[in-house]
C-alpha cells in the first residue's frame, strides 16, 4: 500500500473545495435577498400604496430564496462527500497505522487511535461547521454594505463585530486546553473498559471488580470534571455571542431609528441594516456552535498527520525470490517497541534450512524480544537479521507472508471462522491448504467437532475456545502453506502431553521439509524437535551450539549448584 499524505489527500479535494467556495460566494449574494426585499417594501411599496409591485418583489424573492435553499442543500451535500472521500482515501492506511503502532512506538501509541481520530476529522468536514467557515470571510462585505447604508450604522455594527471576534479569540485560547484535556481523560477511560473487558475471567476470578470499579469511578470522575470545564466555558462564549449579537440588532434598530428620526436613513435601510448584521454574524455564531467539534477534529487532525509522518513510506520493492537457506543474525541489538535502551545485545546466530535451536533463559532475558526481533515486531538498533543475505525488510508484507510463520507468547485470535484464522484470512487460500496447517498441528479433531467444523465462529461473537484450543489453532495459523521461517514462542504453554508430542511431530517434519525453527521454550519437552540450544543470560549469549553439548555444560552445572 502506497503512503499518501493528508496534504496529498486535501491537494487532490482541490476542485471540490473551489466548487464549496463557488456556491458560498452564491449563497452569500443571496443572502441579500431579505435585507434588500425589506428595503424595497418600507421604501416603496408602504410609500406608493402598490399591490402588484409588492407581488413582483415577492414572486422574485420567493425564487431567490428557492434558489438559495438549492444552493444549501447542494453545498451541504458536496461537504459530506468531501468528508467521505477523506475517509476512503486515508481509512486504509489509518487502520494499518493502528495495527502497527504498538510495534512500532510502544507504550507511546498506548493511547493513539488513527482510525478515531480520522473518523473525528471526517465527522467535522461531513457536518455544518466547515460551511460556517466559509461564510464568516463574508462578515466585512456585510459591514461594508452597512457602512454604505450611513457611517454611524457601520461603526456600531464594525464595534459589535470587533467585540465578538474578541470573545471567539478568548473561547479558542481557553477551551483549548479544556478540550485536550478532555480528549485524554476519554482515552484512558476507553483504555480501563477494554482492559476489564479483555481480562474479565482475572477480574471475576480475584475479585477485582471493587477495587477496579474504585479506579473507574476515580477516572470518569476526572473526566467528568475536564468534561464540565469544557462545556462550560464552551456554553459561556456561545452565551455571552448570543447576548452580544442579540444586543447589537437592537442597537442597530435603535441607532437606524434615531437616524431615521433626523431623516438621514428611511425606515426601510434601519430594518436592512438590521437584518444584513443578523445575517453577518450568523455564522460565527455557528462557528461557536461548533467549537468543541472543531477543537476535536483539529487535535485529531494533528495526531493523525503526526503519526502519518512518522510511519515509513512502504516504496515499491524490487521481488525476491522466497528464502530458502538460511537465516543469519550478526551482533543484534534490539528491544521492544517504544523501548530505547536495547535487550538484546550483540546476539548472533546462524541457522541453515532444515535447522531448529531452542533459545532458552529465564525469565527477563529477552527471549520474546528475539523472537519479535526475527520477524520484524521490535526495534533493531544495531545489527542486523537476514534471510539467504538480504533484510527482512527487503520482501513487502504480501511477500512475507509467504515464508514466515509466527506464534506469539501473548496469542490472539481474531473474530471470524477457524478457516479464516487458520488462512489468516486470505481470500484465495484453499481448503486443502486450511485442512493441511489444521492436521500438522493436530487440531483437525477438534476442529471437525465444533458446531460448524471450520466454518465456526470463534472470537469475541463466537464459540469460546480454551487456552489449548486456541493455541493450537494459532500453532495451525503459524504453519498455513508450510513457512521457511517458523518462530514460536512458548507454543506448548497450554498444551496436555499429548500436544506437546504432537507438536514436536509438525516441527520434526517441518525441518524435514527444509523450514527453519526458532522455538522459545521452557519445558524439557519442546527441546525434542530441535538440534541446536542458544542461552540467553541478561539480554546476551552465554552459549550457542549442538543441544547435548549447551546443555551438559550450561544447564545441568546450574541445576547441580541449586541441589547444592
Amino acid at each position: 500500500m502506497e503512503k499518501q499524505s493528508i496534504r496529498d489527500v486535501i491537494s487532490s479535494l482541490r476542485g471540490w473545495l473551489l466548487s464549496v467556495a463557488g456556491i458560498s460566494l452564491v449563497v452569500n449574494l443571496l443572502a441579500f435577498t431579505g435585507p434588500l426585499f425589506m428595503l424595497q417594501v418600507y421604501d416603496r411599496v408602504l410609500a406608493s400604496g402598490s399591490v402588484p409591485t409588492l407581488l413582483a418583489l415577492g414572486f422574485l424573492t420567493l425564487v431567490l430564496y428557492l434558489f438559495f435553499g438549492v444552493l444549501e442543500g447542494l453545498r451541504s451535500r458536496i461537504l459530506l462527500r468531501i468528508g467521505q472521500q477523506v475517509d476512503v482515501d486515508l481509512s486504509a492506511q489509518a487502520y494499518a497505522l493502528s495495527t502497527r503502532v504498538p510495534v512500532n512506538y510502544g507504550a507511546r501509541g498506548h493511547s493513539v487511535r488513527p482510525v478515531q481520530d480520522l473518523d473525528s476529522v471526517t465527522a467535522f468536514m461531513s457536518g455544518s461547521g466547515p460551511s460556517a467557515v466559509f461564510d464568516v470571510p463574508w462578515l466585512p462585505v456585510y459591514l461594508s454594505v452597512i457602512f454604505l447604508f450611513h457611517t454611524t450604522l457601520g461603526v456600531v455594527a464594525l464595534l459589535g463585530a470587533i467585540a465578538i471576534s474578541l470573545l471567539v479569540v478568548l473561547n479558542e485560547f481557553v477551551s483549548r486546553t479544556a478540550s485536550a484535556d478532555a480528549a485524554q481523560t476519554r482515552t484512558r477511560r476507553a483504555t480501563l473498559v477494554e482492559e476489564s473487558r479483555t481480562n474479565a475471567e482475572v477480574v471475576t476470578a480475584m475479585g477485582m471488580q471493587n477495587a477496579l470499579s474504585e479506579r473507574w469511578n476515580a477516572e470518569n470522575d476526572i473526566y467528568l470534571a475536564g468534561q464540565r470545564a469544557a462545556a462550560d466555558w464552551s456554553g459561556f462564549f456561545a452565551t455571552a455571542i448570543k447576548t452580544v449579537r442579540f444586543v447589537l440588532q437592537s442597537g442597530i434598530l435603535a441607532v437606524g431609528a434615531w437616524l431615521a428620526i433626523k431623516q438621514e436613513i428611511s425606515p426601510g435601510v434601519m430594518i436592512a441594516s438590521s437584518i444584513m448584521m443578523s445575517r453577518a454574524l450568523a455564522p460565527v455564531e455557528q462557528a461557536v456552535s461548533h467549537w468543541r467539534g472543531f477543537i476535536g477534529a483539529r487535535q485529531s487532525f494533528r495526531r493523525l498527520k503526526e503519526f502519518m509522518e512518522l510511519a515509513p513510506n512502504v516504496e515499491q520493492v524490487t521481488q525476491l525470490r522466497t528464502p530458502s537457506s538460511n537465516l543469519k543474525i550478526d551482533k543484534l541489538y534490539c528491544a521492544p517497541a517504544g523501548v530505547r535502551e536495547p535487550v538484546i545485545m550483540g546476539a548472533s546466530m546462524a541457522l541453515n534450512a532444515g535447522e531448529g535451536i531452542a533459545v532458552l533463559g529465564p525469565s527477563g532475558s529477552g527471549k520474546s524480544t528475539l523472537a519479535k526481533a526475527i520477524v520484524g515486531a521490535a526495534t533493531i538498533s544495531n545489527g542486523e537479521v537476514r534471510l539467504d543475505g538480504a533484510a527482512l525488510d527487503q520482501w513487502d508484507d504480501e511477500a512475507r507472508k509467504r515464508f514466515v510463520g509466527y506464534l506469539p507468547q501473548d496469542l490472539q485470535l481474531f473474530d471470524g471462522t477457524v478457516a479464516q484464522n487458520i488462512s489468516r484470512f486470505d481470500s484465495g487460500a484453499t481448503s486443502d491448504e486450511i485442512v493441511a496447517a489444521a492436521t500438522q498441528a493436530n487440531v483437525h479433531e477438534l476442529i471437525v467437532g465444533l458446531p460448524k467444523g471450520y466454518d465456526t465462529l470463534i472470537g469475541a461473537q463466537g464459540v469460546a475456545l480454551s487456552g489449548g484450543e486456541k493455541q493450537r489453532i494459532a500453532l495451525a495459523r503459524a504453519l498455513f502453506r508450510n513457512p521457511f521461517l517458523l518462530v514460536l514462542d512458548e507454543p506448548n504453554s497450554n498444551l496436555d502431553a499429548d500436544g506437546e508430542a504432537a507438536l514436536a511431530d509438525a516441527l520434526l517434519a517441518m525441518r524435514q521439509r527444509g523450514s527453519i525453527i526458532v522455538l522459545i521454550a521452557h519445558r524439557p519437552r519442546a527441546l525434542a524437535s530441535v538440534d541446536k540450544v542458544l542461552l540467553l543470560k541478561e539480554g546476551r549469549v552465554a552459549a550457542i551450539g549442538p543441544k547435548e553439548e549447551v546443555l551438559r555444560s550450561s544447564i545441568a552445572p546450574v541445576k547441580a549448584s541449586q541441589q547444592c
